[in-house]
């Protein structure tokens, strides 16, 4: 059984622009999308932002409406059955907010419980269940001011599992996490996947996707442009290399003249401090490099490194790769 069913969704805002002559414009922020999540699948949402997942993930939780299309959460469609969908589901976004800092750990899932209208017998037993879970056993007892940002996400992931939910809405949860605090909450996602809920997992980070997702849904501008396993979606640049060239100062007829290369796929640049690292996506590999280097003549050039294609790199040739 699917414990999602998206069938075209779309959803649509109207923006005013002007000051004196106010114009309406409508902006499509869910284009038509359909998928399907089945019950106990980590399923990714991976796209820029401005991509509508955000959006896609509050309609799911039924927090926005719909403008066009059906979708359903073990069978309860989200607008006639948004109570019953309610019931099954747990949302958790990035960020610090929701928590009360001057209370314990234990104290604000007790409270959360108490609204989530948890037995208190059951919830006397499942907090200190979920406070393991995420890692915080032995810290329920402290004020969650003096926790770190990781530890106060994961208090978050806790606070949801209250009514003990069977399927979970992560939106970026670890954004803003160091790389330590991010790497807990992807054991704790683990865990979780591991008692078989369903996880819908919005994100940035590629690593972050590869890692823990059974299958991923590529989205831009709105519309879902590829959809596959992480193995499934590296095949889309398995006849590319990856060049990548640091250069300091690259000036903008450069960039643009490797662009217009008949050798070139994509290509993308990053800033790095002083240096911006040139990333081009070519069939021809290596042999490429001595003529990408003359269009780069007269430029400070570092390290030289070609490389075998990555999720990322098949990202950025699905939403068009030409990101400065």
């Amino acid at each position: 059984m699917n414990a999602l069913v998206i069938s075209d969704l779309r959803r649509v805002y109207r923006a005013h622009t002007g000051v004196i002559k106010r114009k309406v414009k409508e902006v499509v922020a869910v284009d038509g999308i359909s998928f399907e999540v089945g019950e106990g699948e980590l399923f990714g949402m991976l796209g820029p932002n401005g991509a509508g997942k955000t959006t896609t993930v509050k309609m799911l939780t039924t927090l926005l409406i719909p403008t066009g299309g059906r979708a359903s959460v073990l069978g309860y469609d989200i607008v006639k059955d948004e109570s019953k969908v309610r019931e099954h589901i747990g949302f958790i976004f990035g960020g610090e907010r929701g928590l009360y800092w001057r209370l314990s750990g234990y104290d604000n899932l007790r409270y959360f419980a108490s609204l989530y209208r948890v037995d208190p017998a059951v919830s006397k037993t499942r907090i200190p269940y979920l406070l393991d879970l995420v890692g915080l056993s032995g810290r329920g007892d402290e004020k969650v001011e003096g926790y770190s940002r990781g530890m106060k996400q994961r208090l978050h992931v806790a606070r949801t599992l209250l009514h003990n939910p069977d399927v979970l809405f992560l939106d970026e949860p670890t954004i803003g996490l160091d790389p330590v605090g991010a790497r807990e909450l992807r054991q704790v996602v683990r865990n979780l996947q591991a008692e078989n809920k369903t996880i819908l997992l919005t994100t940035h980070y590629m690593f972050e996707a590869d890692a823990l997702c059974d299958r991923i849904a590529v989205i831009d501008k709105g519309k879902i442009v590829a959809l596959d396993t992480p193995a499934g979606l590296k095949k889309h640049v398995q006849d590319l290399s990856v060049i990548e060239i640091e250069v300091f100062g690259l000036r903008s007829e450069a960039l643009e003249k490797i662009r217009t290369e008949s050798y070139v796929d994509t290509v993308s640049l990053e800033n790095r401090d002083q240096r911006q690292a040139l990333m081009i996506h070519s069939p021809r590999g290596a042999e490429a490099v001595p003529d990408i280097m003359a269009q780069l003549d007269g430029h400070r050039v570092g390290r030289v490194s070609v490389r075998e294609p990555t999720l990322e790199d098949a990202y950025i040739r699905l939403v068009g790769g030409t990101h400065e």
